[in-house]
């Protein structure tokens, strides 16, 4: 009995670890599509830019200086803090018994809380350069962060943690 008890809980640990992978990638691709369409409509410019800018936050002005390496780094930066970002969700979310609130809600408070954290703490904290405050533009990042990641990871995990998501 007690081996068929620690099956079960290796099999719900692993699926979790999956279903956050699954996750992170569904909500990194999201965002990274929408910050590319934007800056294209916005700039006309090669969406490559916004790789290099992402990578500037470790390497700074080099970056944008930088080969083919840099947009790669970027790249794989982006869906490192997509993982960090949908890992701690997914452990916060029993903990704070989510599970009772309303998963729009949820959601919308979660894209807040990245926002707030990655342009209020850690942009500043890096090499990227940060430009001056504009309000329409900080309303669409963070509605793209309710949209993109907030809202999928608040449907995702309320879906895994009452038993209605399984990768077999």
């Amino acid at each position: 009995m007690e081996r068929s008890i620690q099956l079960k809980s290796y099999l719900m640990k692993k699926n979790l670890w999956l279903t956050i992978v699954m996750a992170s990638l569904l909500v990194g691709t999201l965002d990274i599509a929408s910050a590319l369409i934007k800056f294209s409509i916005d700039t006309g410019k090669s969406p490559v830019i916004v790789f290099k800018y992402i990578a500037s936050a470790v390497f700074g002005k080099k970056a944008y200086a930088g080969g083919v390496m840099m947009p790669v780094l970027g790249f794989v930066f982006h869906y490192m803090i997509a993982f960090i970002w949908t890992t701690f969700f997914f452990l916060i979310y029993p903990k704070l018994n989510l599970l009772t609130w309303n998963r729009v809600l949820t959601g919308i408070v979660y894209g807040l809380f990245i926002w707030i954290i990655m342009n209020r703490v850690v942009v500043p904290l890096s090499y990227a350069s940060t430009g001056a405050f504009n309000l329409k533009q900080a309303l669409i990042a963070a509605l793209i962060l309710i949209g993109a990641i907030g809202l999928p990871l608040s449907f995702i995990a309320h879906h895994y943690y009452s038993g209605k998501l399984q990768f077999k």
